[in-house]
């Protein structure tokens, strides 16, 4: 276990890690209550594109977690952001249930291609059209490369097989916008006014939650539910700074060993 850090700011990922879909972790709205009383700043960080913040925002207000909107930090706006700032007209490679978040992104005669979890366009024609505007220099923004994800029914493929055939036709390389990636931790960390160092991320997937948290400076721990399997701590260097059963558990020991 890393050198022990008093902690100001606690980075929490959402599917996998307080719900899968419809049903949340059991104990994880108390945990989270508690957690809200403690001295720390909170924000809610995910990679989903499956639905807009909206629909996820109202998902997580009918299992009775204690969130405020402005408290969710998304991929999606990430790749908004970069997508205005880069001035690309998307061809979006989104679930239907996220094109909220792109209102008003000019997507006429696509420069661009974004992609992230669209099971609906993972087809050979749409994969196709993205491939060709690839060929002509178009960039290829990923919104997360997350290899799967977890559902009611067992395990999914993410979006990362289908960005790495991209890459692979095209010769190119994606821009990912979302975890693991270290600009997404920090400017979720932000508006916390809190230093990496002084933050700790809890989450499901090792790779993207807990190996990109601490690349950024952070502690991660690892919790064993959603897309968790046996032996994914020691998938990455460093190990994880904890591995619990659930989010109860981080919480736990945030509480009494990290404020």
């Amino acid at each position: 276990m890393a050198a022990r850090r008093v902690i100001k700011a606690v980075l929490i990922d959402l599917s996998g890690t307080l719900h899968v879909e419809d049903t949340a972790i059991s104990g994880a709205q108390e945990a989270l209550q508690k957690l809200r009383h403690a001295p720390v700043e909170v924000k809610f960080v995910t990679n989903t594109t499956k639905e807009c913040k909206r629909a996820l925002f109202e998902r997580l207000q009918k299992l009775s977690f204690p969130i405020q909107e402005n408290e969710i930090f998304t991929s999606l706006t990430a790749a908004r952001n970069l997508v205005e700032q880069k001035q690309v007209r998307p061809l979006l490679l989104v679930d239907d249930s996220a094109l909220e978040d792109f209102e008003g992104v000019d997507t006429s005669d696509p420069n661009g291609v974004v992609i992230g979890l669209a099971p609906q366009h993972f087809n050979y024609n749409t994969m196709n059209k993205a491939f060709r505007l690839l060929l002509d220099d178009a960039p290829l923004i990923a919104i997360h490369k997350a290899r799967y994800y977890k559902k009611t029914d067992g395990l999914s493929l993410g979006p990362g097989a289908f960005i790495t055939g991209l890459e692979y036709a095209a010769d190119v390389t994606a821009t990912v916008v979302g975890k693991p990636e270290k600009p997404f931790f920090l400017e979720a960390l932000r508006s916390t006014g809190c230093e990496p160092e002084e933050a700790v991320m809890i989450g499901d997937d090792v790779r993207d939650d807990v190996g990109g948290a601490q690349n950024a400076g952070m502690l991660g721990i690892l919790v064993k539910t959603g897309k968790y399997r046996c032996g994914d701590e020691c998938k990455i260097t460093p190990a994880p700074y904890l591995t619990c059963d659930a989010f109860p558990q981080a919480v736990d020991h945030i509480l009494h060993n990290m404020l």
